[in-house]
């Protein structure tokens, strides 16, 4: 069954402007609204707004240009005329920054079902639905209610009029997510928001494999991330941006020029990190099979295999070349070990990153020879170890 949405826009903030105009995470609330609601399935995405300004104009052509199918509408019987009978349609409330897994749980449910939270000091500015909850902001109900309820509603609201005969019609009350971080927001003003747009930072760091990620580049990414959410900067941008930089640092390799090579792969290290967390802040998560994403290992493996190209050829012998041959070796072969399994301390196995930043101490004495060892080195330990530890997960 197709799901649409239907998101109210009229309202205004404590200062007079539209809540759905107030900035969050570079962009604006609806925007956000509008993403959750595409990341959950629902289309088309109908916007009800008494009259669009030119700020909330540029926000829905942004949603557009991401493929984001959005509808501003100025009354009930135009929303009303979106829908396909029969239809569900998923109701958000103005100002309403939703919780993901409510929504989810929202869509799992199926049927007419109100989402709310309890009638207590936290919840006091959301609308009440009886003595003991209050609305959540989400709702599911179905599209034939929008038309029934447009053709009688005369100046009332329409939203809180389709609430209310959502609940006489007997849909049912889920209880919204309590955990701490969790549960829906309601925005009234810019500093509120602030708070919000905080949370969902701290929310978008992932788990940290490697530990040049999880001990040296932490600040470097939240720095990142926190300016470039601001931009229209988009997160395939900075992988491409990662790919291009390794591939040069390959090339300078390959040329000599060993500071340019280490320069240009130390940079590279924490774009593709920002990219993931500006992609989760987006709610448009970055495929596991997106080609530049793909290729980093490969072409960091490229820039290694230069480096001992060169020192063969300029009289380190082919033991460099052997080197670097054999740590791009069991580096695949540890990462076939560990794909898809927590290791302990695999962290401290080997990585991208950490060969990249394990460089430095040596290209500040030229020992780049001593460099392709240790990393033969490293790379067979953690191969062993990895493979070490299948062994023992597989007898058990």
């Amino acid at each position: 069954m197709a799901l649409g949405a239907l998101i109210g826009a009229y309202q205004e903030d404590d200062s007079g402007g539209l809540r759905a105009l107030l900035p969050l995470a570079g962009r604006t609330l609806v925007e956000f609204q509008a993403r959750c609601l595409a990341a959950a399935g629902a289309a088309p995405l109908v916007v009800l707004v008494e009259r669009v300004p030119p700020a909330l104009n540029e926000a829905f052509d942004r949603l557009r240009s991401e493929g984001i199918s959005i509808i501003p509408v100025s009354d009930g019987s135009e929303a009303a005329s979106r829908f396909e009978a029969g239809n569900d349609l998923i109701l958000l409330a103005d100002g309403i920054l939703p919780d993901m897994g409510d929504l989810e749980r929202l869509l799992e449910e199926g049927g007419s079902a109100i989402l709310t939270v309890p009638d207590d000091e936290a919840h006091s500015e959301f609308e009440r639905i009886d003595g003991t909850n209050r609305w959540a902001g989400l709702a599911r109900v179905d599209s034939n209610m929008v038309g029934a309820t447009a053709a009688m509603l005369g100046d009332w609201d329409l939203q809180s009029t389709l609430l209310r005969r959502a609940i006489q019609s007997g849909s049912r009350l889920l209880k919204s997510s309590d955990a701490e971080g969790r549960g829906p927001f309601l925005a009234a003003n810019e500093e509120g928001v602030a708070g919000y747009e905080r949370r969902l930072i701290v929310a978008s760091r992932a788990v940290r494999e490697d530990w040049v990620s999880r001990y040296l580049l932490p600040m470097v990414e939240e720095f990142a991330t926190e300016k470039l959410m601001e931009t229209a900067v988009r997160p395939s941008w900075l992988v491409q941006a990662g790919l291009v930089m390794t591939v040069g640092g390959a090339f300078c390799f390959s040329r000599g020029w060993h500071w340019g090579a280490i320069a240009l792969l130390v940079l590279s290290t924490p774009l593709d990190l920002v990219a993931q967390r500006l992609a989760t802040l987006r709610l448009q998560p970055l495929s596991p099979a997106m080609l530049s994403r793909r290729l980093l290992w490969p072409a960091a493996g490229l820039a290694l295999l230069a480096l001992g190209w060169f020192e063969m050829n300029h009289d380190s012998g082919w033991g460099a070349l052997m080197a670097a041959l054999g740590a791009g070796a069991f580096a695949e072969a540890a990462q076939v070990e560990r794909s898809g399994r927590t290791l302990p301390g695999s962290e401290w196995h080997f990585s991208r990153r950490s060969a990249i930043w394990l460089a430095l101490p040596f290209a500040i004495g030229g020992w780049w020879s001593a460099y392709l060892g240790l990393l033969a080195v490293y790379a067979a330990t953690s191969f062993f170890i990895a493979q070490h530890f299948r062994h023992i997960v597989e007898r058990d």
